[in-house]
């Protein structure tokens, strides 16, 4: 087969993108260095037998409300692609074992916040309902094409309806830190700590620009679609997309490992494989970091601008990866807790806000924010019946690490396995705190630092899972470079996708359809 497409890679952005154009009757091809397809889409017994794992991505809500998972999903349903869902998204459980829980029912938040302060249910209904009514402006923003006249009509149509000053005010707005949403609009700790933790997930901190609307976003998203998880495992959705892309004619090759772009004239002409195999093809989309792309796949094209901007793009925060066999189900000493999908713990803002900053200073945090997923109970037939799994994750661990925040771990500048192990224990701690008899229903755990995430995916470098720090001047416009914005490529037939591309990581797939829809799917 010669293809129409090539793909380098096969996370989430490249089986969307090879879905679609192969739906479009396109001849796809996707090389895949790694044994197994999916990228961050992985789920495997890393624990004990019968005990199946999220070894990286996890929750599903992202793709359900996205473009992508509305194209997809009924093609994706008939390989056998299904979602568990809890009416409990999310909590937040304190250190002196107070807890808040977010639901899908808007009164019952509202009513449940209103107990913690007096207005603090109203000051929820209005982020959420904000994010509700303004959905077909912001969320064409978030995951649109912005370099384009649809992009240029809507700015134009808000215009006339806001005013300019008007649009200023809302982009103004839309800037403001999740502190100085959460401090100004509820009263209570509570319902400040629900909340806060999610901007890490964002690649972000509560102090960072524009983390407010991102939080509101999450929000309502957790509250209208909740926090699903493959049936079966995130695992699962890779296999589904494989079939669907072979039903239409694809072709997916793993262990293929792409050493160069071959490029003529300014336009690929092929590719070639660290075999020495070249593989003719005219168009390539290649989901990979920046420094992947430049440093690598196009090191024998002249492109000092961007190579550059590679060498200066900047990565975010590590992530670590905590991962429980637990003998039955645990036994939360704080009630109300044993049906969340993801349960933070966390003391709020402040908490929030040290840890990610200890993190980005290259010290392992004295107190880390930690995500706690509860699969099993979305999922059962993820691990023998009465048995029980949990899913940690760390958003705000150090790619690098220069030293302890609380001066008790020996620290040798990398993650060693005994730096790894230390600080999984820091956290099992802080996790056995909350949990009836843990040390007895503890059957085994494994750790997964930031250097063990790189060296599974040379994508996600020092661990960071966002594709590149999501600050405000690499995002949007800006990302991955501002002099790359707007154009397809560095060389003709070449297109980026990926985390490291607008609009940015996560579960969504958004630049795998955007490229897709670019390529005439």
């Amino acid at each position: 087969m010669k293809p129409d497409h090539v793909i380098i890679g096969s996370g989430i952005n490249a089986l969307v993108a090879a879905a679609l154009l192969g739906l479009k009757g396109r001849r796809v091809l996707v090389l895949e260095r790694n044994a197994i397809c999916g990228g961050c889409l992985r789920t495997e017994e890393i624990t004990l037998p019968g005990f199946h794992h999220d070894v990286m991505a996890a929750t599903f809500v992202l793709f359900l409300t996205g473009p992508a998972g509305a194209a997809l999903g009924p093609h994706l349903a008939r390989h056998g692609l299904d979602f568990g869902h809890s009416p409990h998204p999310t909590a937040v459980l304190r250190p002196d074992g107070s807890a808040v829980v977010l639901t899908m029912d808007r009164a019952a938040n509202v009513a449940a916040l209103d107990a913690l302060a007096p207005g603090d249910g109203a000051a929820h209904a209005a982020a959420v309902g904000g994010i509700e009514a303004e959905a077909p402006f912001l969320f064409a923003l978030l995951g649109g094409r912005l370099w384009s006249w649809q992009t240029a009509k809507l700015l134009f149509g808000q215009a006339r309806r806001r005013g300019l000053r008007g649009l200023a005010a809302w982009f103004g707005d839309a800037l403001k830190p999740a502190r100085g949403w959460l401090e100004s609009d509820f009263r209570s700790p509570g319902a400040q700590a629900l909340f806060a933790p999610w901007v890490l997930h964002c690649g972000l901190t509560p102090d960072s620009a524009y983390s407010a609307k991102m939080a509101k976003v999450v929000a309502f998203a957790l509250e209208a679609a909740g926090a699903p998880v493959a049936k079966g495992g995130a695992g699962r959705a890779a296999q589904a997309f494989r079939a669907l892309i072979e039903e239409n004619g694809g072709i997916i090759r793993t262990g293929a490992d792409v050493d160069l772009i071959e490029v003529k004239d300014g336009h690929v002409t092929g590719l070639r494989l660290a075999t020495g195999e070249r593989i003719a093809c005219r168009s390539v989309l290649a989901s990979v970091a920046p420094g992947q792309l430049q440093d690598r796949l196009l090191r024998e094209v002249d492109l000092p601008e961007d190579r550059e901007a590679a060498r200066r793009f900047r990565h975010g925060r590590g992530d670590f990866q905590l991962h429980y066999a637990l003998d039955r189900l645990p036994e939360w000493l704080t009630p109300g807790l044993e049906d969340v999908a993801l349960i933070h713990l966390s003391d709020g803002v402040d908490a929030v806000s040290k840890s990610a900053n200890e993190a980005e200073r290259g010290m392992l945090p004295a107190v880390p924010t930690i995500c706690v997923g509860q699969p099993h109970r979305l999922d059962p037939g993820r691990c023998p019946e009465g048995k029980a799994i949990l899913w940690l994750q760390i958003p705000d661990a150090p790619r690098v690490v220069k030293g302890d925040a609380a001066g008790t771990i020996a620290t040798d500048g990398g993650w060693s396995e005994a730096t790894r192990e230390a600080f999984a224990d820091r956290i099992e701690a802080i996790l056995r705190r909350h949990i009836r008899d843990f040390d007895a229903i503890r059957l085994a755990r494994r750790a997964i630092s930031p250097a063990d995430l790189e060296a599974m995916n040379i994508n996600l470098v020092g661990g960071d899972p966002y594709g590149g720090s999501c600050s405000i001047d690499q995002f949007f416009l800006w990302r991955p470079f501002p002099q790359s914005a707007g154009r397809s490529g560095p060389v003709g037939g070449l297109i980026q996708i990926g985390a490291s591309t607008h609009p940015g990581p996560g579960l969504g797939g958004g630049s795998g359809y955007l490229a897709a829809k670019a390529l005439g799917a």
